[in-house]
Parts: structure tokens; C-alpha cells; sequence
């Protein structure tokens, strides 16, 4: 999932999930009837990427990018922000990559490039 990061997008309970994630934690996927080990890998923000904790299934900040802090996501985030031990500062992404996300992912600058609203 890719998305603008803000406490609009980022709540403490959703009102409508069209696209479910852990839901309530571990086993809600299955219980809901979706395939079992299965869900999110990872989220990707223009503030940071965040991936599962492995037991609880909580989203946790894995890497913040350049020039963004903790304060930044937190005062983006209506939860509270769970944090990786092995927090890391996001890579910048290549030439070849950024070639990729422009011309094959979103070539139409639905996504990438559009202005948070």
C-alpha cells in the first residue's frame, strides 16, 4: 500500500475497510473468512514504511525517511505509533527504481507525484 501520510488516513478505528488488513490482530483474517497467513507486507508513506509486528500484527514504524522525525509521524498518525528496535533511516530510492515507480507502476501520476489532500 502506498498513501499520504496523515491522522485523517491513519486512525484508531476505521469506519468502513475496503481493503482489510490484520483487522483485530492475529487470526481476524481467518475468522473473517479471508485465506489464513495471509495480509499486508508493508506500508510505504511519504513519511516513513512501516511493517507487522510478526506476534501482534500491529503496524510499526521500520524506517523513517530523510528529513522527517518521530514527531512528524507522530503528529500524522491518530494512533499511537509503535516503533522497530532496528529503526532505520529510509535508503533513497535509484535511478532504476524511480524509473520503475514513474513509467511502469504509475505512469499516470495517480499516486505517485499527487499532492496529499
Amino acid at each position: 500500500m502506498i498513501s499520504p501520510h496523515d491522522a485523517r488516513r491513519f486512525v484508531e478505528k476505521a469506519d468502513f475497510i475496503t481493503t482489510p488488513g490484520y483487522l483485530t490482530g492475529p487470526g481476524a483474517r481467518k475468522d473473517a473468512g479471508l485465506p489464513p497467513d495471509t495480509g499486508p507486507y508493508k506500508v510505504i508513506t511519504n513519511l516513513c514504511v512501516m511493517g507487522f509486528d510478526r506476534e501482534t500484527k500491529y503496524m510499526k514504524v521500520e524506517s523513517i525517511h530523510p528529513g522527517i522525525t518521530k514527531e512528524d509521524i507522530i503528529k500524522n498518525t491518530g494512533f499511537e505509533v509503535m516503533w522497530d528496535e532496528d529503526l532505520k533511516i529510509s535508503l533513497a530510492p535509484t535511478e532504476e527504481e524511480l524509473r520503475i515507480l514513474r513509467e511502469e507502476v504509475d505512469p499516470m501520476r495517480l499516486i505517485i507525484g499527487r499532492q496529499a489532500s
